[in-house]
């Protein structure tokens, strides 16, 4: 376990520069992760000959991925940031890569704010496109749940969203300290056994929308019991007491929303 435990000496989070720009690992995995999400979506609606066409699916994907990257931006500056009311006065500054002229790339995205942003885009598209929004999402959550994988196997190369302090032999060594590879417990926890349920339960919904609620509940549990392996984010610590951190108070309010709506849609189908 040796060169596992100290695998951050051993690994450099730049896989490569061109030019003055470094091409971090973590860069490649949210790219994989997009590309895998769309991939999945439409092998499943391949195998599963759901109504939607190809064009209209890959015209979703440019409204869902623009959701996504300005929520889960904004939510990180909203519910993260330490200095919220720059960015809110300065929105110019909110996706600007440089820092004194010096590359240094977007750091700071939150999930929770991706997930709000997904579901304002997604519902816009189906809006104007007059399709149903539950019918779409339940494709969607199929490939956004694998590719959450590659997402926190991004954080891990990236070495932030660290865990807690621990002597399991598995724990790998942070500035040297033990800890938790907590995003590796989130790329399971989150991604791959979240996946496996939604592909289980695929083809026995009983109405729209059921694999994109039970999306939210899934990962919102997950979520907040792989809180309680990772380090609570530096700038905030706990909110209360010693558990509660910001991942955990806002998996709480999605379950309760995703819980109260699944159960309201579950009985009108009844």
């Amino acid at each position: 376990m040796e060169f596992w435990q100290n695998i951050y000496s051993h690994f450099n989070p730049v896989a490569f520069n061109l030019g003055d720009i470094a091409v971090h690992w973590y860069g490649i995995m949210y790219a994989l992760a997009l590309l895998s999400a769309i991939f999945i979506a439409k092998w499943f609606i391949k195998k599963d000959k759901l109504p939607i066409s190809n064009d209209l699916f890959d015209s979703y994907i440019w409204w869902a991925e623009i959701g996504v990257i300005l929520g889960a931006r904004i939510g990180y500056i909203i519910f993260y940031d330490t200095n919220p009311i720059y960015y809110l006065t300065h929105p110019w500054q909110i996706f600007n890569p440089y820092i004194n002229g010096v590359y240094v790339g977007i750091s700071g995205m939150s999930y929770h704010g991706a997930f709000f942003g997904f579901i304002i885009a997604s519902y816009l598209f189906c809006r104007k496109n007059k399709i149903s929004f539950w019918f779409v999402t339940d494709i969607a959550v199929l490939g956004v749940s694998a590719a959450y994988v590659f997402g926190r196997i991004g954080n891990f190369f990236n070495q932030e969203l660290i865990g807690r302090t621990t002597d399991v032999p598995w724990a790998i060594y942070v500035d040297g300290i033990l800890r938790h590879p907590s995003q590796i417990y989130e790329a399971i926890l989150e991604g791959l056994i979240v996946f496996a349920i939604l592909v289980y339960l695929r083809k026995r919904k009983t109405f729209d929308g059921q694999l994109a609620l039970m999306y939210g509940i899934l990962y919102s549990i997950a979520r907040i019991i792989a809180e309680f392996f990772r380090e609570p984010d530096y700038q905030l610590g706990f909110l209360y007491s010693n558990w509660l951190t910001m991942g955990i108070l806002q998996s709480l309010i999605i379950l309760g929303i995703c819980i109260v709506i699944y159960m309201s849609k579950k009985k009108l189908n009844s």
